[in-house]
């Protein structure tokens, strides 16, 4: 006489569920199948070189075409303008006039980060359109204390000819007029790229 298979309805689920599933289980494939090794000769990343860019930052706050807007403005009982938020699209010239030639905007955001000092939150991206830097970016994020005499920022990723890129700048003030406010600064940027 033969003999009824007999299976238990959760045993029955469990091997639905192991036929169906798309749930990744170590014995039916590779874990991490959303991962590839690549071959960075593939992308162009032959040598890493080292850059030195030197160019002056135009933050205009005044006049009827401002680069850097307010667009949260600090409590009025802050001393340092703790909580101000500046969009901005400040040209980036090689020398410090505003009419020597432009290479690039820094586009990004500046914003009051300290209740004890003029420190800035600064993210912005340097985004270039001169020569063969045309199209290409690299991203400095970090703090900047207004009244030191020098500040250090990290780059910290890029686009086209700066992919992968890593490196710092140094800025220090050019000029400030206080009654309008606006600034120049001089920014020395070391870049590590392909």
């Amino acid at each position: 006489m033969a003999r009824a298979f007999s299976i238990s309805s959760s045993n029955l689920f469990f091997f639905i569920f192991l036929i169906f599933s798309h749930a990744t289980i170590p014995i039916l494939g590779d874990e991490y199948s959303y991962v590839k090794r690549v071959d960075p000769k593939k992308m162009g990343m032959r040598k890493e070189k080292l850059s030195h860019f030197r160019f002056y930052w135009h933050d205009n706050v005044s006049g009827r075409n401002p680069t850097s807007i307010q667009v949260v403005a600090p409590p009025t009982n802050s001393t340092t303008a703790f909580g101000l938020v500046n969009m901005i699209d400040n040209p980036l010239t090689i020398g410090p006039k505003l009419s020597s030639k432009m290479v690039g905007k820094a586009q990004g955001l500046y914003t009051s980060a300290s209740q004890e000092e003029i420190g800035l939150l600064m993210i912005m991206n340097f985004a270039f359109f001169d020569g063969k830097y045309n199209g290409s970016t690299f991203t400095v994020l970090g703090r900047n204390t207004v009244f030191s005499k020098v500040r250090e920022m990290s780059v910290i990723s890029g686009s086209g000819l700066f992919r992968f890129a890593r490196g710092y700048v140094e800025l220090k003030t050019y000029s400030v007029n206080i009654a309008t406010r606006d600034a120049i600064v001089e920014y020395n940027a070391y870049v590590l790229h392909y």
